[in-house]
């Protein structure tokens, strides 16, 4: 589903750059047709709270000529495009984190790209565009080991 920059505003408070933060994310959502806007709580290592605008879903990654869909959610506070989004690799609960160079083991991705964040010349497309390459060569997440049940032992 594609998001229009209007709709996309509309769900943005004003204290964001509401017309570049929309059609940030609507370049992003064309590109990327997995991923979804949306207002929601996200919560600081501190504890605290605040409603940030969100863009989450699956982003379709090859690794090993497969192509694997990496569930991750990036976080744009007011600041963007100032600062880089938040961004987390949020496994199902069939999956778990890989901890990597680029994915600390509560999921959040750190990458150059990230650091080195300039407002003008990084966007959310690049970002992810980034991100697939990386996880391509390092994947974030496996599937979870699957268990043995357990038999009955005959007596």
């Amino acid at each position: 589903m594609s998001y229009s920059k209007c709709s996309i505003r509309k769900m943005l408070p004003k204290n964001y750059l509401r017309k570049h933060v929309a059609h940030d994310i609507n370049v992003a959502t064309a590109n990327f047709k997995t991923l979804v806007p949306r207002m929601d709580k996200f919560v600081y290592n501190d504890g605290t709270s605040k409603d940030l605008m969100s863009l989450s879903g699956t982003l379709p990654v090859k690794f090993n000529d497969m192509t694997y869909n990496i569930p991750v959610c990036l976080w744009l506070e007011d600041s963007y495009p100032q600062t880089p989004p938040l961004c987390y690799v949020r496994p199902t609960q069939e999956m778990m984190i890989i901890r990597g160079n680029y994915t600390s083991s509560n999921g959040e991705v750190e990458l150059p790209y990230l650091e080195e964040w300039k407002s003008g010349e990084c966007n959310l497309v690049s970002l992810l565009q980034v991100m697939q390459v990386v996880f391509g060569e390092c994947p974030p997440v496996c599937m979870q080991p699957h268990s043995e049940p357990e038999h009955a032992s005959c007596k």
